[in-house]
């Protein structure tokens, strides 16, 4: 399994923006597809953004399009959210994700397809 740690959550006021980090061990990174996902008090955890191993192919939640980017370091083992616009909707726990079976232009939206995660980071944001 890829190791994974979270940082760069806070708290932050509606309309700012945060980048959150995940940093992965092993040296597999460049063929694992990752993913970030988040769980609010009280609710599921669900799919946020989602990156192919190589970063040729993104996806996105409806309720983050247009306001995250996701992005990856190959070199750094290390992958990104770029959160903008935040709201305050968006306050949940934040948690990386890695699958290190995927096909090139692979990725995925399921948790089930994952079999690393993070501990998780939180952002919080006040209107």
């Amino acid at each position: 399994q890829v190791q994974l740690v979270e940082s760069g959550g806070g708290l932050v006021q509606a309309g700012g923006s945060l980048r959150l980090s995940c940093a992965a061990s092993g040296r597999t990174f460049s063929s694992t597809a990752m993913g970030w996902f988040r769980q609010a008090p009280g609710k599921e955890r669900v799919f946020v953004a989602a990156i192919s191993r190589g970063g040729g192919r993104t996806n996105y939640a409806d309720t983050v399009k247009g306001r995250f980017t996701i992005s990856r370091d190959n070199a750094k083992n290390t992958v990104y959210l770029q959160m903008n616009s935040l709201k305050p909707e968006d306050t949940a726990e934040y948690y990386c994700a890695a699958n290190p079976a995927a096909g090139v232009y692979i990725v995925y939206s399921n948790a089930a397809s994952y079999d690393s995660w993070g501990q998780g980071t939180q952002v919080a944001v006040s209107s």
